[in-house]
C-alpha cells in the first residue's frame, strides 16, 4: 500500500517514520494565505484537506495521502512562522509565562474517501526572561516553527508542561492518525509486528 505525506516538513517526516510506516513526500502548491481570517481549528482542517486533496490529484488513486497543518494560539490569535527575529521574539513574549494551544488539522484521503479531524494541545510557558528570549532567537530555531519555539529541540527549555500529545505540538498528531489511519486499513502496530 501506498502511503504518501503531503509535506516536507523535516519533523512530520520522522514522526510518520516513528509509526514504521514506509511513504515518500510530496509538496502540496496550495496558497495558504488565501485561507486566512478563518478561526483556528477551521483553518488547519481546510489547510490539511486542501494539502491532502491537491496531493492525491497528482498520485495514484490508491494512494493513501496524509496532509497536516499546525498552528500555535494564544488567545484566540493565531501565531504563524515568524517574519524576522524581531517577530519572533515579540510572539515568545507574548506566550511568556502562559498557556496556548497547539491545533493541528490532519486528513487522511483515499480515492472519494476523505477523513479530516483536529487535535489541540495545551501548552504551558515558564516565565522567560529578555534575555533568554533573545539567546534562544539567536539560535535560529524559532525561524521556521508557528508560535516561534520547537518544543523537540531548545524550545523544550521554554515548557514548563503539557496536556494532550506531545506529538502534536512537533506537527504531527501519532495517537490520533494512528486511529485515522485503522479506518483505511492500515494497522500500524500490526505492521510493526511483521
Amino acid at each position: 500500500m501506498k502511503i504518501v505525506l503531503a509535506s516536507q516538513s523535516p519533523r512530520r517526516r520522522q514522526l510518520l517514520g516513528q509509526m514504521g510506516l514506509e511513504f515518500t513526500t510530496k509538496s502540496p502548491e496550495i496558497d495558504e494565505d488565501a485561507f486566512q481570517g478563518l478561526q483556528a481549528q477551521e483553518l488547519v482542517q481546510t489547510l490539511s484537506r486542501e494539502k491532502a486533496r491537491w496531493i492525491a490529484g497528482q498520485v495514484d488513486p490508491d494512494a493513501i495521502v496524509i496532509g497536516a497543518d499546525t498552528v500555535v494560539v494564544r488567545d484566540g490569535v493565531i501565531l504563524g512562522k515568524p517574519a524576522d527575529e524581531a517577530q519572533a521574539e515579540a510572539m515568545l513574549a507574548s506566550l511568556s509565562g502562559r498557556d496556548h494551544q497547539v491545533c493541528t488539522g490532519v486528513t487522511v484521503c483515499r480515492g472519494d474517501k476523505l477523513v479530516t479531524q483536529v487535535e489541540v494541545t495545551q501548552v504551558t510557558f515558564r516565565s522567560l526572561t529578555a534575555q533568554e528570549i533573545h539567546q534562544y532567537v539567536s539560535t535560529g530555531e524559532p525561524m521556521d516553527k508557528a508560535g516561534a519555539y520547537g518544543i523537540q529541540g531548545l524550545g523544550g527549555l521554554l515548557v514548563a508542561g503539557i496536556r494532550g500529545d506531545y506529538s502534536n505540538v512537533v506537527g504531527l498528531p501519532v495517537c490520533r492518525l494512528g486511529r485515522m489511519l485503522l479506518d483505511f486499513g492500515v494497522d500500524c502496530l500490526a505492521l510493526a509486528g511483521r
